[in-house]
């Protein structure tokens, strides 16, 4: 019996780091979590009852597991990627570096819906934590609200609150920042930063075969939502061609944050 769960464990390892990864932002503290929770997992399979599926106990093992980097973590600006694009389009160090560590990556190629998913993983920083965790169980990895409640341990009305926040906040700020949804939306970094790394027209065409933009003209803001997250489903950020590049700006977005915040860097942009 302890065989087959491991290789069920196994079956979902990455699944589970990717939604640690998208909580803590830091690929090492992702790898120690999940190492931690296989330990614990099989310290105690021969208490597990199958009164939950394996699936649902062991994120709740890990989510456990994962508290202590939780509880001391902030929750992000709502303009927290401009802090880190401004810093690196006034600073040639900054720029020479993230242009180091992109060459490292395999093909040297920037991907738009690799940014859609990076610029979520951002937003969803900027949420509650119990928003963060019921909207990305629920939306992004499939938990149904009852499998929530138990690796949450929280009410159902709790979660059924939390993720009806969650999806208004993020409806909200992508609406007023992404040019995708919003032609007013003050946020063009997707096809910049692309455009930057590759061709213009490159970027132009990769943002033109995502349905996101496709259907960016919608007034249905839900539908809009939903279409963003079936990007963000479909990619895992920790095994991608990008994920070298977006891990680097995800584990820096803070710093930067910082080091903008010092220097006024918002503050001295043109009107």
């Amino acid at each position: 019996m302890k065989e087959q769960y491991e290789i069920e464990f196994l079956s979902l390892k990455d699944k589970l780091s990717s939604f640690i990864f998208r909580l803590v932002s830091n690929r090492q503290d992702t790898e120690d979590i999940v190492q931690e929770t296989y330990l614990k997992v099989f310290h105690k399979i021969d208490t597990f009852q199958e009164r939950s599926s394996f699936k649902t106990w062991v994120f709740a093992i890990a989510l456990n597991t994962a508290k202590n980097h939780l509880d001391k973590q902030k929750r992000w600006k709502e303009n927290a990627q401009d802090y880190g694009a401004n810093l690196h389009s006034k600073s040639t160090s900054h720029f020479d570096k993230f242009k180091t560590v992109f060459q490292s990556t395999p093909e040297r190629e920037y991907e738009i819906k690799e940014h859609i998913n990076y610029c979520f993983n951002c937003i969803n920083k900027t949420l509650l934590l119990k928003q963060q965790i019921c909207l990305l169980l629920k939306d992004v990895y499939d938990f149904k609200v009852s499998e929530i409640m138990q690796i949450t341990n929280l009410s159902e009305g709790v979660v059924k609150h939390s993720l009806a926040d969650a999806r208004k906040n993020m409806i909200r700020i992508f609406d007023g920042r992404c040019a995708f949804v919003n032609k007013q939306g003050v946020c063009h970094q997707c096809t910049a930063l692309t455009g930057a790394l590759n061709s213009k027209q490159n970027a132009h065409i990769q943002a033109n075969e995502l349905k996101l933009v496709q259907e960016g003209h919608s007034a249905d803001k839900e539908y809009l939502l939903n279409l963003r997250l079936d990007l963000v489903r479909s990619i895992d950020p920790l095994n991608t061609k990008n994920s070298i590049i977006n891990t680097y700006m995800l584990e820096n977005c803070e710093n930067w944050v910082e080091e903008g915040i010092e220097k006024k860097i918002l503050e001295s942009r043109p009107k």
